[in-house]
């Protein structure tokens, strides 16, 4: 066998010009290019811009993490930068607010540190009166923390409280035991002979004079009942009396005699009006005559004390006649 002749040899590839200097360009592009990229991404990120910053104070911060954010409705407006351990125990997560997203925290806004069954842990801020003067730098604020994961050894707790408290009332002496036990006496009592008035009075003495009293009450209820329609006759007999309703037809009651009477007696007091306006006339005339019999009484008066006077007068003439009188009589006092 006759050996392989080697190849022949290659040409000799064509010689680059400016290579170093081109490849030095390519480099120096690269480098651009990764440069520009960083600044870009730090740019994105926000490590340019101008930041403020923000101090939460929290127990724990299991779940924290250096980057997470913090949103406020629902949009990244911090980021976390550090966090440390503070001399009173407490941990310290530094905050970084953009300026230009600043405005959104106030005095009186409240940060939240939420960890959920699933998930990781949420750093959220929410201001609820933003017309309140803005957050100053270094601002510390203390975060609510809100564990849902803390809560399950509690809500297992309270579960067996009260898986203890349902088995404790379904055991044999328990109450609902008892109470089933009241509803089958209940039951049976409602089978016997009084039915539901014997569950309810308790006993059969106690719903037997129970029967006894709504019968007497039955009775007393048609006594009265009589006793109403005797009371409504008699309102009848004292309407037929007194305002002659429903009697006879001549029969006008007491209110019918009265009426009569008193037109009798305005009749009479008309009668009598008018006998004093004729006394009145009368006494007018009488006023007349007693005037005139005054008068003639002052002249009676003259004329009898004239007459008095002349009868003195004769008096004393005949006295003097009798003591002057030959036939006088001595007129002497005998005593005793």
């Amino acid at each position: 066998m006759n050996p392989t002749p080697p190849p022949p040899p290659s040409p000799e590839a064509p010689r680059v010009k400016n290579l170093e200097f081109k490849a030095g360009l390519l480099l120096m592009l690269m480098a651009v290019l990764l440069v520009g990229s960083a600044a870009y991404i730090l740019y994105a990120r926000g490590v340019l811009e101008p930041t403020q910053r923000l101090v939460l104070i929290s127990d724990d911060s299991e779940g924290v993490v250096v980057g997470m954010d913090m949103t406020f409705a629902g949009f990244a407006i911090g980021r976390v930068a550090r966090i440390e351990l503070g001399d009173d125990g407490n941990a310290r997560i530094l905050i970084d607010v953009p300026r230009t997203d600043a405005k959104w925290l106030r005095t009186s806004s409240i940060f939240t540190m939420e960890r959920g069954l699933v998930g990781g842990t949420r750093i959220r801020a929410y201001s609820g009166v933003l017309e309140d003067p803005p957050l100053p730098d270094g601002a510390e604020r203390t975060v609510l923390r809100g564990d849902t994961a803390a809560e399950i050894p509690k809500l297992a707790a309270s579960m067996r409280q009260v898986l203890d408290n349902l088995a404790a009332l379904t055991a044999s002496d328990g109450a609902v035991a008892g109470t089933l036990g009241g509803v089958q006496v209940a039951t049976e009592r409602l089978k016997g002979p009084h039915g539901g008035l014997g569950v309810l009075m308790g006993n059969d003495d106690d719903a037997k004079k129970l029967l006894v009293t709504i019968d007497r009450t039955n009775a007393l209820l048609l006594r009265v009942d009589s006793l109403t329609k005797r009371l409504d006759s008699l309102a009848v007999n004292a309407d037929r009396q007194v305002f002659g309703q429903g009697g006879a037809p001549g029969d006008t009651g007491l209110v019918g005699d009265a009426r009569v009477t008193v037109r009798e007696l305005n009749g009479l007091l008309a009668e009598a009006r008018t006998s004093l306006q004729k006394v009145d006339a009368v006494l007018v005339e009488v006023q007349g005559i007693a005037g005139n019999t005054r008068e003639a009484t002052s002249d009676l008066g003259y004329l009898r004390g004239e007459v008095e006077s002349s009868l003195r007068k004769v008096d004393t003439m005949i006295n003097d006649i009798n003591r002057k009188w030959p036939f006088a009589r001595d007129n002497e006092i005998k005593l005793p």
